[in-house]
């Protein structure tokens, strides 16, 4: 049996939301198909539409974070995933979705802390690792920033140019004095999304 192609599962995925409009679950995967196909805008009212039918369900929650994260919309990720992590502690994508939205916020304690719960969790992730010591830099806390960085370089995670940059800086020449959205390497805003 061939495997089902992306526009198919969207297509079954609305069938089933038609079926039972009421379903926070047929919600919540119509938002997934959306989010793998790039729908981002989609995703993001299917998610809705499954918390508010169903609060407890965090997942839901946390992937509404990560929607709004992609439309740069970081005080609506952060309030989103804060829920997500209430009701899913255990979850690392949780963790680092809420350390994503504190870096765009400029809060490198709010960084440091879902980081370390994303190792704790998950202590291969380089990513975390890597953010783990964007965020101890601007604490000005550069040795443990260095560690962390050593740990996320061995796991394959590569720093951007910017971060290294600063992390060299001899501190004779003052703190290193971060932007954090600088450190991450983002790009800038994402544009439109496409249509089916």
């Amino acid at each position: 049996m061939p495997a089902e192609s992306l526009k198919e599962r969207i297509e079954r995925c609305r069938a089933r939301v038609e079926e039972k409009p009421d379903s926070a679950v047929a919600h919540y995967n119509l938002g997934l198909a959306y989010t793998q196909r790039g729908y981002v805008d989609r995703a993001e009212a299917e998610y809705l539409r499954a918390v508010e039918l169903d609060p407890s369900l965090g997942e839901a929650w946390i992937n509404l974070g990560g929607a709004r994260l992609l439309k740069w919309d970081f005080e609506g990720a952060l309030e989103a995933v804060k829920r997500g992590v209430e009701l899913r502690d255990d979850h690392p994508v949780a963790h680092y979705n809420l350390g994503q939205a504190c870096l765009y916020l400029g809060d490198a304690e709010g960084l440091v802390a879902a980081n370390r719960r994303v190792i704790e969790l998950e202590p291969e992730n380089g990513a975390a690792h890597y953010f783990l010591a964007v965020g101890l830099l601007a604490l000005e806390r550069r040795q443990e920033a260095e560690a962390a960085l050593s740990r996320a370089m061995a796991l394959g995670h590569r720093p951007s140019p910017e971060f290294l940059k600063k992390l060299n800086r001899p501190p004779a020449q003052g703190p290193a004095t971060l932007t954090l959205n600088e450190q991450s390497g983002a790009a800038e805003a994402p544009g439109t999304e496409k249509e089916v």
